[in-house]
C-alpha cells in the first residue's frame, strides 16, 4: 500500500490547522499552503496551539506533539509546495467552479502518484473531479469541526475514485489517530451530514409549530439521545430496543416534517440576515450568549471524552 510521506494542505479557513496537525500526528511532513505568507502562517501558529493543547490535556505525548510541530511548515508557494507531495489537501470555500478549477491546476503541478482530496462537507466529489484528467486520484476526506478534535473523517468515493486511494486514505487516518469511514456513494451530505440535516430539519419545524423553544430542543438533544450517542449507535439502540422501536417509528414518522428544501421558518431567517452568532442573531440571542464560551464547553467536553473513553483508539500510531 503506498506511503504517504510529503503532504500539502490547501486552504486558511478554521480546518486547515487540524487537518495538517492531524497529518503531521501520524508521521507525514506537512505543508499548509495559503494565498498569502502572512495567512499561511498564521494557519501554521494555530496548529501548533491546537497540537500543545492536545498535550496539555493529556490526549497526545510531549514527544508527540514536538515531533508533530517539527513536522510542519508553512508556504504560500503554490508550485513548489505542491511538486513533490503524495497527498494534496483542499479546504478552499465551499464553491463548486472554484474548486473544479483548482483541482485541474493542482493536477499540472503534481506528480502522477499524488492523491488529490477535498475537506468539503457536502459537495458532490463526482462533480468536483470532472474536470479532472485522473478522477482515479480524487476523493473526499471530510473532517468534522474542530479538526484536531473529532475523531471521524468520512471518506467519500466518486464512481472513478481506484480502490487503492479509498482503503489508503482509511489506514492513513487511522495511522493518524482518526477514525475513517468510508461513503461507497456519493450523495448531498455524504453521510454524517445528511443524519444531523435530518435532525436540524425537524428541529426547526419543532419550534416553527409551537411544540418547543429553541433552547429546551437544544436540551432535548444535548441531555437525552445525544449524551449517549458516543457510545451507543443508531442502529444498536433500534436492536436493543426490538419490536417497540419500529412501532414507535412508524407511528412518529407520519407527523414529521417532509418537504425538500429548508423549512420555511430557516428560509425567512436567511431571508432577514440572522444568520448566528457573526450577525448576532440566529435562533439564539447571540448577545446575551459567548460563541467563545460555547466553544470552549464542546472542546472542554470533547477533551474529557476522549481521554475518559476513547483512550488509545484515537491517539496516533505512528510520528514519533
Amino acid at each position: 500500500m503506498k506511503k504517504i510521506h510529503r503532504a500539502t494542505v490547501a486552504g486558511t479557513g478554521m480546518m486547515v490547522p487540524g487537518i495538517a496537525s492531524t497529518l503531521a500526528l501520524g508521521g507525514v511532513a506537512t505543508t499548509i499552503l495559503g494565498r498569502s505568507e502572512g495567512r499561511a502562517w498564521n494557519a501554521l501558529q494555530m496548529a501548533r496551539e491546537q497540537l500543545l493543547l492536545l498535550e496539555q490535556n493529556g490526549i497526545i505525548s510531549a514527544e508527540q506533539s514536538n515531533g508533530a510541530i517539527e513536522r510542519m511548515d508553512a508556504s504560500h508557494d503554490f508550485r513548489g509546495t505542491l511538486e513533490g507531495a503524495d497527498l494534496v489537501v483542499e479546504s478552499i470555500p465551499e464553491n463548486m467552479e472554484l474548486k473544479q478549477a483548482w483541482i485541474a491546476e493542482v493536477e499540472e503541478i503534481v506528480g502522477s502518484d499524488c492523491w488529490i482530496t477535498s475537506n468539503t462537507s457536502g459537495l458532490s466529489i463526482t462533480v468536483m473531479s470532472e474536470r479532472a484528467r485522473h478522477p482515479e486520484r480524487i476523493a473526499t476526506t471530510h473532517f468534522w469541526n474542530p479538526a484536531h478534535l473529532m475523531p471521524l473523517v468520512e471518506i467519500v468515493r466518486s464512481p472513478a475514485t481506484a480502490d487503492e486511494v479509498v482503503w489508503g486514505l482509511k489506514a492513513l487516518y487511522e495511522r493518524c489517530g482518526k477514525v475513517p469511514v468510508v461513503v461507497k456513494k456519493d450523495r448531498p451530505g455524504q453521510l454524517g451530514n445528511r443524519l444531523q440535516m435530518a435532525m436540524v430539519r425537524e428541529a426547526v419545524n419543532i419550534v416553527s409549530e409551537g411544540i418547543a423553544d429553541v433552547e429546551d430542543v437544544d436540551r432535548a438533544a444535548s441531555l437525552g439521545f445525544g449524551l449517549r450517542l458516543p457510545v451507543y449507535g443508531i442502529f444498536e439502540h433500534q436492536d436493543l430496543v426490538g419490536r417497540d422501536a419500529f412501532t414507535v417509528c412508524d407511528y412518529v414518522t407520519k407527523d414529521l416534517y417532509n418537504e425538500p428544501g429548508a423549512p420555511p421558518l430557516y428560509k425567512l431567517m436567511h431571508e432577514k440576515g440572522s444568520l448566528g452568532a457573526v450577525p448576532g442573531k440566529g435562533f439564539h440571542d447571540w448577545s446575551r450568549k459567548s460563541p467563545e464560551e460555547v466553544r470552549y464547553r464542546r472542546d472542554r467536553w470533547l477533551w474529557e471524552l476522549l481521554t475518559a473513553t476513547y483512550g488509545e483508539w484515537i491517539r496516533p500510531k505512528n510520528g514519533d
